[in-house]
């Protein structure tokens, strides 16, 4: 028996259906490279936002830093007596 189809539509439908299974792998192969992407896209995003935090925390830590500095140089002005204590602008003469 003759492997070869004599009907044109059989070989037409067998070739549609080699092309659609090259198309089914080729959007498989696109699906696990997108699922790769968005993993590391989450990973640069949790990367980004912990390092966010850390320089949050490291602003802080400078800041207590730079008051401690202030109040033992004193540099710094006491809330109680910026406006009305001694020698404040508006203290009451």
């Amino acid at each position: 028996m003759n492997d070869a189809p004599d009907n044109p539509m059989l070989v037409y439908l067998r070739r549609l259906d080699t092309k659609m299974d090259q198309v089914i792998e080729t959007l498989r192969d696109h699906g696990r490279r997108l699922t790769s992407l968005e993993l590391g896209v989450a990973n640069n995003a949790a990367t980004a936002m912990g390092n966010h935090a850390n320089q949050s925390l490291r602003a802080d830590h400078f800041d207590k830093r730079l008051s401690r500095i202030e109040r033992r140089l004193d540099l710094a002005e006491t809330p109680s007596n910026f406006l009305w204590g001694e020698g404040a602008p508006l203290a009451r003469t």
